[in-house]
């Protein structure tokens, strides 16, 4: 019998710590190993100076089918396997036992440095909640995306509906969810769920060259930009005004900064 590969790949290529789901079998179906390989893979990307972006992309005919129900993680979603008897208890369960969904989602969105994930095939379901908790969402011209949590009666589990409403606002949000209809990667697009399609035989190259873009970037300034425009998606104008004073005032004092303004002053005025 031969040993099954590990449900995720990591490598590190200029930079880039790139994570590839490796369950084309199962759909990309995410395994309570698959979560614990990329929390550890997320955790090191955040504390390793080193690493500047993190690609999260995968194999197989989908990105990633969702959650594995059919593989002993059944009792996060049904009461009756689970024997949870209250509503209090059901939302309980969804917060503490979804192999750490909620909270590894979460810290991907805290993170002061990019993450970006790469769909070249169908992405539904807790695949798609994951995805919405990176900064940067590219869509091969074969993705699509779903949220079949609608097809048995519920919604989406791991911060589906409130990610999605925030970053596609209540008009798409109620075609995935609501409606339970799927979007092609083209309509992802119009809904502001991906930041861009490309084609199909050129998707890897795109994604990769944005990646080693990012990894030239002001890492300071990054950080400072996804804080202070999380931040303002939830304030008015004028104190969002106070956060981008907040941000510069360090970011200001930044040495590369100072030294970078004083070459490029000298080049406008004609110095040596």
């Amino acid at each position: 019998m031969t040993e099954e590969a590990p449900h995720l790949l990591t490598e590190e290529a200029d930079g880039i710590l790139i994570a590839t789901l490796n369950r084309p079998d199962k759909l990309n179906a995410i395994s309570r190993q698959m979560m614990d390989l990329l929390t550890e893979a997320v955790l090191r990307f955040r504390d390793a100076d080193e690493l500047k972006v993190m690609l999260i992309r995968s194999t197989g005919r989908y990105f990633s089918a969702g959650a594995d129900l059919k593989a002993g993680n059944q009792k996060v979603v049904s009461p009756s396997v689970s024997g949870v008897s209250s509503a209090r208890a059901i939302r309980e369960n969804h917060r503490l036992n979804l192999n750490g969904m909620q909270q590894l989602w979460d810290e991907m969105e805290h993170i002061e440095k990019p993450i970006v994930v790469a769909h070249h095939a169908m992405c539904v379901g807790g695949g798609l909640e994951m995805s919405l908790s990176c900064d940067f969402r590219f869509a091969a011209k074969s993705a699509g995306y779903a949220f079949p949590e609608g097809l048995f009666g519920v919604l989406p589990a791991s911060n589906g509906v409130s990610r999605l409403t925030r970053i596609c606002g209540p008009h798409w949000a109620r075609w995935l969810v609501m409606a339970n209809k799927p979007a092609p990667a083209d309509m992802a697009f119009t809904m502001g769920l991906v930041h861009q399609v490309f084609p199909d035989e050129t998707f890897e190259q795109e994604v990769m060259d944005f990646c080693r873009h990012l990894t030239k970037q002001n890492g300071e300034q990054m950080g400072a930009a996804k804080v202070a425009i999380e931040l303002c998606a939830d304030l008015g104008r004028e104190a969002g005004r106070h956060v981008e004073r907040m941000g510069n005032s360090g970011l200001m004092l930044n040495p590369s900064y100072i030294k970078g303004m004083e070459e490029y002053l000298k080049g406008v005025g004609g110095k040596k």
